[in-house]
């Protein structure tokens, strides 16, 4: 059976994969928000009058610094899981294995956002 179909129908859609186009633009501008986040924390941070732990929680438990810490540890744990995602589907070629690593970088990367949005809010509240 021939196919009769141009090499652009052949080519439009995401590509082989169906996904790396948005995994490649979540990568970028999670490292776009990063480059911007973690300069403005590091600044919050090292601005903090007396530079003890007191001033730190108090800095934690302001609304600036509760959200320049969990938009800043949300990029990072993003960036993190996608990263680690185009490392496992590239360089993991076993099915089953793939699956379980894949479920664990996703998991992971959840569960440490989730506990740092509870330490956040526990000194926040």
């Amino acid at each position: 059976m021939s196919d009769y179909r141009t090499p652009l129908s052949k080519a439009r859609g995401l590509g082989a994969a169906k996904s790396g186009v948005g995994h490649f633009i979540g990568q970028r501008v999670s490292a776009i928000a990063l480059v911007v986040l973690i300069p403005a924390f590091i600044w919050s941070v090292a601005a903090l009058p007396g530079g003890d732990y007191e001033s730190a929680q108090a800095w934690l438990g302001s609304p600036w610094g509760a959200l320049v810490t969990l938009l800043t540890l949300t990029a990072a744990f993003y960036h993190m899981r996608i990263g680690l995602q185009v490392v496992i589907e590239d360089y993991i070629h076993k099915p089953a294995m793939k699956s379980v690593l894949l479920i664990a970088n996703t998991l992971i990367a959840a569960g440490l956002w989730i506990a740092a949005l509870y330490s956040v809010l526990a000194i926040a509240t």
